[in-house]
């Protein structure tokens, strides 16, 4: 018989949410998809079986390789998921974070008040 384990608690395990509690309500808000549906977090993962999460501006796509139930390492819990984002989300991601960050010159201090009114202002255009 196949071994199956609940969503919230695999993806928690293999390190995708750090807590179980985030993996739920993700669940719960319709972030985790299963084949286009969005899964409550009491359904059960099986192996071969592609989840889509999106996690902010991320749209992450993994396919569970193995049934984990307890947390394990980084190092051990790249065994058990295939990583199957395109390289264009990573790359969209990368562009935001950089678009985000203001420069400042080395010793121009902190920015004043209005400056960092500014900075609040041109940030939140996203």
């Amino acid at each position: 018989m196949e071994k199956s384990v609940r969503i919230d608690k695999w993806l928690w395990a293999v390190r995708i949410f750090k807590t179980r509690g985030l993996a739920c309500e993700a669940c719960k808000a319709g972030k985790v998809k299963i084949e286009d549906n969005a899964v409550k977090p009491s359904r059960d993962v099986k192996i071969g079986e592609i989840i889509t999460v999106q996690i902010g501006p991320l749209k992450k796509t993994i396919m569970v390789l193995a049934a984990l139930e307890n947390r394990v390492s980084a190092k051990l819990a790249v065994g058990f998921v295939q990583d199957m984002t395109p390289e264009e989300e990573y790359k969209k991601l990368e562009l935001m974070r950089d678009s985000v960050f203001i420069r400042r010159d080395r010793g121009a201090g902190r920015p004043t008040k209005k400056e960092r009114r500014d900075i609040q202002k041109n940030t939140t255009d996203f």
